[in-house]
């Protein structure tokens, strides 16, 4: 049942089949749209009777297309159960709250009927709709005759619309047999795009009825899965296109897993989703089992007589399907049409051919049914025009869900040749063999004779059979027309047929095989005219039995190995024994490899004239040697495999013999297992020392034993030795390599050992001597062995390695007896004099060297980092660290060596900056064979340096500071003395930067003899030292960096000379206040922009000469125009003076 209802019509009404429409109706004339010309939008109204609550109404939705979430508002509404809706149409606005309707079903049809009584108007005509069981009512069709709405059967609103897309398949389920070729059409309308559309289509299996496999698509070629794809490409599944919008599905020899839901779907050309992308249909397949049998058979019948045929049609399919039987005659040379003689078809109506209407209708050709599976056909009087072979075919049908009917199988009997001869005709056809038992491989001659009177000026067409099965024809021309299961021993020249006279026929089998075996018979038709189908007279002949005796077979086949098992490189040896051959043989070996179940492998082939072929495995002679097939003896094949490869040549080797003789072939299979075992199989190599711990300078061995389950003497083998140094670094080296003819070849990354190793190698183990072990021989140890096939001629590869276990080597270094004072100790001295801070060795080796260290440990609050002053090694050579690599620090740091066992450090006018902790950190080297190495190290004690500081202490300036400075920019930092100094004493400055919690480093220093110091070279260019006056140490700071920011102070020292001036005494020192600077990044300025951007700064200087060149040109071309319309003034000036002069000579 039908209904709608709306928020303004809040009641729904039906009228039943029995009622009539209320009065004042009007009629539904809807104007067409100026732009699309379609109907526009329309909505039922309420016609009468049976009102129902619109609370009934439940609003929905349903999912329309591919687009996620595109769905479309839908109206359910419960009708009373006995009403037949009859639906009006009005021409209105859309009801409120309701989205436009999805689309109705595609193809939507009904034929357009006169108006009935009770129509609304004459304007309205009432329609059926047949397409779809869904829409049950009856409607009707107004204005220009389009449908835009309809309710479904559940009450949910429906629409046609132009512009939405709608894809429909054939509808479902579909039951097919197996093996049948079955088409699915789809097809899309309302989409917008191309007129030619794409499809593709895919399966949902009841396996996975969720995953989507997809089949074929009409413009992807990689669109198929792996399942199917081999099927598109061998045209087995393709698409055939009906037109631009619709196409058909083929599947040419259906399948079982060709079960499932059939999905088309149509890759969206709109301009926006909207509609249907995709349909879905299900197939099923069931098994064929349709059945019809006649036994073949030939019947002789005069004219008038009685004609009875059976055939045995049946079927077990569990669907609901009809069964068509059919009676089916072929004459005539082509026998490519069959004249229908009667059927009974599905619809259990009997249909005639042609040719037998009358005679049906006369009752004389009938076809009846016996029991449940034999059906009769019937001729009362046979005529000459009903020879031929006769068969009888069977069809199941089943009906689809669209209510057509599709024959899903069909299936044909055996022929029967009925032959029907005239009354009181003069034809007579005798057969004879000249002999009807021969044995296989013979030849066969058979002659049709024919007597009739005046035979040589008649014209006859000759058939030959075998168990009534037509074998051949010859024509009145003498033309001779073959079945198509002779044809190729035919053009072989195993079978002829010819006509010898006019009255005698020839067919002759030449090396006659068993299926010739059976009866024999031959057709004599005589004809008017050659080409004539219509016989005047025919008879048959009497059968002749032949019988053919198969050739008695005495070869035997015994295949053999001398070489059962071997190991990969040995030669395989495989025999062949073929006995009580007494044709011609050939051989072919084949090798199928172990645990392979693929097929056979040929290797060799000798053929009956002796010619040999290899296989294509086995043409290089230089993978498994030249192999050989020999016939040893007159019934003893041997193939020998010269140098198998590895496992995979083991497994069964098979011999197959043929005996050819008069054109028959009879053949024996024999095989044999062979084993093939691997070089590797059993190879060991295994490695030991008899001491693990080695001093320095002894020497040692390593003894590397091999084992195999062959005998090593007897295959090539070469020995490695590999090297990993300590400590460990996960990669072996290799020393050095033993190869199978003797010579060896040494490592490249360890060449130190090629002096010193001794290599001995035997049969079964090799020998490696280090001698004078040293520091680099320390590490891990292995030994590896490869072997090759026995038989190889070029090494290359080896057939098989095997590594032994590891051998770690330690050496021992000599034992470091070094022994360093450690007693603290200070030392006070007054500013500007020199010290030395000692380091004594109590007691080391004799022989040794040694390399010495300074480091200095800053007083508190400093960080406790030591830092290095100087290193010298054992070769003398100095070493500053990075804090002390000035030039002046080097002059006032020195490291001696005062005795063998004393060393000083010596500092030269000491300053407070040098206050801290020293102490020496000694190194013991010792030459040891190859190398210097290093046994031991010691530290001294720490000797405490401090100043005595002077009892004056000057005046400086103590304020702390913060300043700022932009990037770029330069700043003063203040150092300012307050009060004056002693006239006879000197000045120093340093500055330094840094927290006050950790070390500050100097940055400048200003010497009292008027020399500076930088110790950071790279900041000499930026420092400048201001000295407005004696007392002002101020520091300018230039191009400020941001690296610039931190903690800076100063600190002043006096000076008073001694000795003449050559020594200076340290009289008093200062520091000053801490300023702290502060960086900020640099302004932007319009100059700075324009330089940080290229483009810009590119366009800036190139415009000027853009615009010179303008200017240029624009100079050029106003001078040649100026010089144009100059050059053209003078020459009419001169002409007009050439005419005056022309007017004076004429006077």
């Amino acid at each position: 049942m039908l209904g709608y209802c709306t928020a303004s019509q809040p009641l729904l009404y039906l009228l039943t089949s029995s009622e009539e429409p209320e009065h004042g109706f009007q009629p539904c004339i809807a104007p067409s749209s100026p732009k699309t010309g379609a109907v526009p939008l329309l909505h039922f109204i309420a016609v009468r009777a049976l009102p129902l609550s619109a609370s009934h109404c439940v609003p929905g939705q349903r999912e329309q297309g591919r687009a996620p979430g595109h769905v479309v508002p839908t109206v359910r509404c419960p009708v009373a159960a006995d009403a037949t809706a009859v639906l009006a149409l009005h021409c209105g606005q859309q009801p409120p709250g309701l989205s436009p309707p999805s689309a109705a079903p595609h193809g939507l049809t009904a034929p357009v009927s006169s108006a009935g009584p009770g129509s609304p108007s004459s304007k309205c005509l009432p329609m059926g709709c047949a397409y779809r069981r869904e829409f049950l009512a009856n409607f009707w069709l107004c204005g220009e005759g389009k449908v835009e709405h309809l309710l479904g059967v559940d009450g949910t609103f429906a629409g046609l619309s132009t512009g939405q897309r709608v894809v429909t398949v054939q509808k479902g389920p579909l039951y097919r047999v197996r093996g049948s070729h079955v088409t699915l059409w789809c097809k899309v309308s309302g989409y917008q795009g191309p007129a030619e559309q794409n499809f593709q289509w895919s399966i949902y299996l009841p396996s996975a009825p969720e995953r989507e496999v997809q089949i074929v698509s009409t413009v992807d070629p990689s669109f198929p899965y792996a399942i199917y794809a081999q099927r598109v490409r061998s045209r087995g599944i393709y698409v055939e296109r009906v037109q631009g919008d619709a196409v058909l599905l083929h599947i040419t020899e259906l399948q079982d897993r060709d079960t499932g839901v059939y999905e088309c779907h149509t890759p969206s050309t709109d301009e926006r989703y909207f509609g249907s992308y995709s349909a879905k249909t299900n197939l099923s397949v069931i098994a064929d089992t349709l059945s019809a049998s006649m036994a073949p058979q030939v019947l002789t019948h005069a004219e008038g007589d009685a004609v009875e045929l059976t055939c045995e049609v049946s079927k077990s399919t569990a669907q609901h399907t009809h069964i068509s039987v059919g009676w089916y005659r072929l004459q005539g040379a082509g026998e490519s049409h069959a004249e229908e003689v009667l059927t009974l078809s599905k619809d259990f109506v009997l249909r005639p051919g042609p040719s037998y209407a009358q005679r049906f209708l006369a009752g004389d050709v009938r076809l009846n049914k016996v029991g449940n599976t034999t059906y009769k056909l019937s001729i009362g009087g046979a005529e000459l025009s009903d020879q031929g072979q006769l068969y009888c075919e069977a069809a199941e049908w089943i009906e689809d869900p669209d209510e057509t009917w599709k024959d899903i199988s069909r299936k044909q009997t055996g022929r029967t040749l009925l032959v029907v001869t005239s009354q009181g005709r003069d034809l007579s056809v005798d057969i004879a063999a000249a002999e009807s038992s021969l044995p296989e491989g013979d030849t066969l001659q058979l002659n049709c004779m024919v007597e009739s009177q005046k035979s040589n000026s008649k014209h006859f067409q000759v058939l030959w059979f075998l168990n009534s099965v037509e074998v051949a024809r010859v024509d009145p021309h003498g033309v001779l027309i073959w079945k198509e299961e002779y044809k190729e021993r035919a053009k072989l020249g195993q079978l002829q047929a010819f006509k010898q006279s006019n009255t005698v026929y020839v067919l002759t089998i030449y090396e006659v095989r068993l299926k010739d075996n059976g009866t024999y018979h031959c057709s004599v038709s005589e004809v008017k005219t050659p080409g004539d189908f219509h016989s005047i007279q025919t008879n048959l002949s009497s059968g002749v039995q032949v019988d053919v005796k198969p050739v008695e077979r005495r070869m035997r086949l015994s295949v053999s190995t001398s070489t059962p098992q071997v190991m990969a490189g040995d030669a395989l040896i495989l025999l062949c024994e073929v006995q009580g051959a007494t044709s011609p043989v050939s051989v072919q070996w084949w090798h199928l490899p172990p645990q392979d179940p693929g097929p056979r492998v040929p290797v060799a082939t000798m053929e009956r004239d002796g010619t040999l072929r290899l296989g294509s495995t086995y043409r290089d002679s230089g993978t498994r040697g030249s192999l050989r097939l020999e016939k040893a003896s007159s019934s003893v094949y041997t193939l020998v495999i010269p140098n198998t490869l590895d496992e995979g040549d083991g497994g069964r080797y098979g011999c197959k013999a043929t005996e050819w003789s008069r054109g028959q072939s009879w053949t024996e299979e024999g095989e044999t297992a062979v084993t093939v075992s691997s070089m590797g199989l059993g190879l060991h190599a295994t490695l030991r020392s008899r001491i693990a711990t080695v001093k320095y300078g002894q020497s040692f061995e390593l003894v590397c034993q091999l084992s195999a389950s062959y005998t090593l003497e007897e295959v090539p083998v070469s020995v490695g030795w590999l090297f990993q140094p300590s400590p460990a670094s996960g990669h072996y080296h290799e020393l050095v390599r033993v190869l199978p003819r003797g010579t060896m070849a040494w490592g490249a990354a360890q060449p130190h050992f090629q002096g010193k190793a001794q290599l001995t190698k035997a049969a079964t183990s090799s020998r490696l001597r280090i001698h004078s072990a040293a520091a680099a021989d320390e590490g891990t140890y292995q030994c590896e062995v490869e072997v090759w096939r026995r038989n190889t001629l070029s090494l290359g590869q080896p057939a098989a390695t095997a590594r032994s276990n590891a051998v770690g080597i330690k050496v021992v270094l000599p034992e470091s007896k070094l022994q360093v004072a450690t007693k603290e100790s200070s030392v006070e001295i007054a500013g500007g004099a020199d010290t030395a801070i000692e380091c004594r060795i109590v007691f080391a080796q004799n022989n040794s060297q040694f390399a010495v260290t300074w480091y200095l440990l800053p007083p508190p609050p400093a960080d406790a980092t030591p830092l290095q002053i100087v290193r010298t090694d054992y070769t003398s050579l100095l070493e500053y660290g990075a804090e002390f690599s000035s030039p002046a620090q080097k002059s006032r740091f020195l490291s001696q060596r005062v005795s063998s066992n004393v060393f000083w450090l010596r500092i030269l006018s000491a300053n407070p900056g040098d206050q801290g902790r020293y102490y020496c950190v000694v190194e013991e080297w010792l030459w040891l064979v190859d190398s210097w190495y290093k046994l031991g190290e010691g530290a001294s004690g720490r000797t405490t340096l401090e100043f005595k500081l002077p009892e004056r202490e000057l005046q400086l300036e103590k304020t702390n500071r913060s300043i700022s400075a932009r990037e770029g920019d330069e700043v003063t930092l203040h150092c300012l003395l307050q009060g004056a100094h002693l006239p006879t004493t000197h000045l120093s400055a340093t500055w330094f930067r840094g927290e006050e919690s950790s070390h500050i480093k100097p940055l400048l220093t200003l010497h009292c003899d008027g020399a500076i110091e930088y110790p950071r070279e790279s900041l000499a260019g930026r420092l400048h030292l201001r000295r407005p006056t004696a007392g002002d140490f101020s520091l300018t700071l230039r191009s400020v960096e941001e690296g610039d920011a931190g903690v800076y102070h100063c600190q002043v020292q006096e000076w008073q000379p001694q000795s003449k001036g050559k020594n200076w005494a340290l009289q008093a020192l200062a520091h000053s206040g801490y300023t702290h600077l502060t960086t900020i990044p640099p302004e932007s300025t319009v100059l700075s922009r324009i330089c940080s951007s290229p483009p810009l700064l590119n366009f800036i200087l190139y415009l000027p000469l853009v615009l010179i060149l303008l200017l240029a040109l624009a100079v050029f071309c106003w001078y040649f125009k100026s010089r144009k319309n100059k050059k053209g003034n003078i020459t009419g000036d001169q002409l007009m003076e050439l005419q005056e002069a022309e007017g004076i000579k004429k006077t």
